[in-house]
């Protein structure tokens, strides 16, 4: 188990992802608890990434999701689905990706600074059991780079 991080402050974006996903990968190495791997997920890519908020939204029931480990100021604590970008992602089962977020139809605005967003379906065994959501304070923060290796990353929370 890591207990630091190694941080490249000054790489680009996706030298960023390809060294925390190690890391990651090591935060994660023999624990089996979903919720300490998401809290070590979210502290890690928050640190590592410098996003405003990362955080993880669990199903709740069949049409809510509740707020799960994050980091970063304090959020929304229900979703239902559908609703905003949180809810539209888990409805849709698809990565959602939006550059900003006061053009989305029915944006929750948990935090005004939010200016963009992507939200990543976390599933297990086919079923959506919950969302990543990443939120900047710029404006289209976000991009491919960032839909493949939050993909990797979430991948890790399931295999073996």
């Amino acid at each position: 188990m890591a207990e630091d991080l190694t941080i490249l402050r000054e790489a680009d974006k996706e030298a960023k992802y390809q060294s925390l996903i190690p890391q990651i990968r090591g935060l994660m190495f023999g624990e089996k608890n979903l919720i300490a791997n998401l809290a070590n997920i979210s502290a890690a890519l928050k640190e590592g990434m410098g996003f405003f908020w990362i955080g993880f939204y669990l199903v709740d029931s069949e049409d809510e999701l509740v707020l799960g480990p994050f980091q970063g100021p304090v959020a929304c604590t229900r979703i239902k689905k559908g609703r905003g970008v949180c809810g539209s992602s888990w409805q849709r089962n698809e990565v959602l990706i939006v550059p900003n977020v006061d053009e989305f139809p029915g944006h929750i605005a948990c935090a005004s600074a939010s200016k963009s967003e992507i939200v990543l379906p976390l599933q297990k065994g086919g079923e959506v059991i919950g969302v990543l959501d990443v939120d900047s304070d710029q404006l289209n923060d976000f991009d491919e780079t960032d839909k493949i290796y939050l993909k990797q990353i979430i991948d890790l929370l399931f295999v073996g």
